[in-house]
């Protein structure tokens, strides 16, 4: 017999190869090892091969949005640098206790003057009477002298504010705190403000005087009565014009975010107006910048610069039906032109998502941005939401480049290491670098959440995890539920898990526990995939909800 080698093949090529093109190819033989550990459902699924561990629900991955690397609310010159600066604010430190002197006396003029037209005034709902309004115009006058505290000694203005018939609300990029003192002295409109302005000392008055629209702008109700408040101001000459900011916070001027549409439903002309602080040494924009820290840099320059320029009315389309995301477009772009700025997706999502990354001290917050406005429309997900998914990602102690490693990852979902929790990292995993970010766990949390049969497997998996029928899960029935997709599991780690679900700690899982951890990480629902493939259950109606979905 021929002697054989690791390198001889297991046929000879001259009876088995195939001649195409003059081209000898070889015989190509495929082994397939099958894993005795893996788990089938009577279908014939093979959970544990799965590419997606979440593919019972209906799902075939996530995708990731777009990311740009501008951060629209990082202040420029957060640290007072070099030696211009220093000697600047020391020869200042006089002139700005003047300024400070010259600041609150304006701001009692201006207070005590709005109380008295405000005095007895009762008739909210109809236009400010006009011996009122002249009474305002000593708040005013304060407001310049306001601004002239902070060092807007003058300020540049190009173009003209057109008549209120021609354009009933104005629209502005919003910088700093100053746009809306400027806009009070220079047209004193009715601005749309958060609710919780009312109940801010001074300024709450005076604002009050503007007969300010208030919105809570996480309440759709809110949202929507003030958009039904905007239509009607705007509609009636006898009240000022409408001012709205429609990034909805403040940014640093070197971009524009995502628009809000309160100010494009109604259907009016529009004024846009973009406002400029141009500077070297000291960036005046209200991001990532303490409102203390901030006024003191003002009162220590020796003159701040701002520019407002009025651009063109923008009318509807009305004959070409054009909505309200079209005419914010249309808008957001001759505003972007006219600042030599681009527009991202960030929103005051993002302004929380960096307050949280803030509160819990990271090194670079800007890290944990995800651009909410079109996570929002990818997914409907609120910005509250996402900073509960945040809250999450934060407890897996991210490191100094915001990745979060396999460790860390289940440690905070209870999982052990195995196939299966390699798998569901995987699925977050996309570009397979065994580390993830905030982003990749938000959107793939989300993505799971958001499945049309997320809810329908939480409520089959803890009908068959309650084994006794008593409408709560022991600490056995979980694991005995579980043992099926992480074999081996130990009393400890089974107790963590229990943990995890047991949200009141009465020592049993009750429905409402079940599903408030299974909304809070959405990726553990794959830890019962296998017991509803098995039963067949889940496979019906996963069936019968594809069926209504096609139809």
């Amino acid at each position: 017999m021929e002697k054989k080698d690791l390198s001889t093949p297991f046929l000879p090529s001259q009876s088995h190869s195939k001649h195409v093109n003059n081209v000898t190819e070889e015989p190509q033989f495929i082994i397939t090892v099958h894993d005795p550990q893996a788990q089938k459902s009577p279908n014939g699924l093979n959970f544990k091969n799965l590419d997606d561990p979440f593919e019972f629900l209906g799902s075939k991955g996530y995708e990731m949005l777009d990311s740009t690397t501008v951060d629209p609310f990082r202040n420029g010159t957060y640290e007072i640098e070099g030696v211009y600066e220093w000697l600047k604010i020391g020869i200042c430190l006089p002139i700005a206790l003047v300024r400070m002197v010259l600041f609150g006396v304006c701001l009692s003029v201006g207070y005590v003057a709005t109380k008295i037209a405000l005095l007895g005034w009762k008739d909210k709902e109809n236009p400010f009477p006009k011996w009122r309004c002249r009474i305002m115009w000593i708040t005013r006058f304060a407001t310049r002298g306001i601004l002239f505290a902070f060092g807007y000694h003058w300020i540049k203005r190009r173009g003209k504010p057109a008549p209120r018939d021609t354009a009933p609300i104005i629209v502005s990029n919003h910088v700093s705190y100053v746009d809306p003192i400027f806009f009070f002295y220079e047209i004193f409109p009715t601005i749309v403000a958060s609710d919780s302005h009312d109940s801010m000392p001074v300024v709450g008055t005076i604002i009050r005087a503007m007969q300010v629209i208030y919105v809570n702008r996480f309440s759709p109700s809110s949202r929507k009565h003030a958009i039904s408040e905007i239509k009607r101001k705007a509609s009636c000459n006898r009240f000022p014009r409408v001012l709205l900011f429609p990034e909805g916070t403040t940014t640093n001027g070197r971009s524009l975010i995502s628009f809000q549409l309160g100010a494009f439903i109604p259907g009016y002309a529009i004024q846009p107006v973009v406002v400029r602080y141009p500077h070297v040494h000291f960036d005046q924009s209200w991001g990532n910048i303490s409102l203390a820290r901030l006024m003191f840099r003002m009162f220590t320059q020796f003159h701040n610069f701002m520019e407002v320029e009025y651009l063109p009315v923008i009318l509807p389309q009305i004959n070409q039906k054009e909505n309200a995301v079209q005419y914010s477009k249309r808008t957001s772009q001759a505003m972007c032109m006219a600042l030599n700025v681009v527009q991202t997706s960030h929103s005051f999502g993002d302004v929380m998502l960096l307050a949280k990354a803030n509160e819990s001290k990271q090194v670079n917050p800007s890290l944990y941005m995800v651009e909410m406005a079109q996570v929002e429309l990818a997914y409907h997900i609120s910005c509250s939401e996402a900073v509960q998914f945040l809250d999450r990602f934060l407890s897996m102690k991210p490191d100094s480049s915001g990745h979060v490693g396999i460790g860390n990852f289940l440690r905070i979902l209870r999982l052990k290491h195995c196939t299966f929790s390699e798998e569901v990292f995987g699925y977050i995993d996309m570009k397979k670098t065994g580390r993830i970010t905030f982003k990749q766990f938000l959107l793939g949390s989300v993505h799971v959440l958001k499945q049309p049969l997320f809810a329908k497997a939480c409520e089959f998996a803890f009908r068959e995890c309650d084994i006794s029928g008593k409408q709560y899960i022991s600490e056995q029935e979980l694991g005995r539920s579980v043992i099926m997709t992480m074999p081996n599991l130990n009393e400890y780690e089974i107790h963590e898990l229990f943990l995890l679900f047991d949200c009141n700690r009465d020592g049993r899982i009750c429905r409402d526990d079940f599903m408030a951890c299974l909304r809070q990480n959405p990726l553990l629902i794959s830890l019962f995939a296998p017991q509803l493939l098995q039963l067949g259950l889940f496979s019906k109606v996963c069936k019968r909800t594809t069926d209504n979905m096609v139809s």
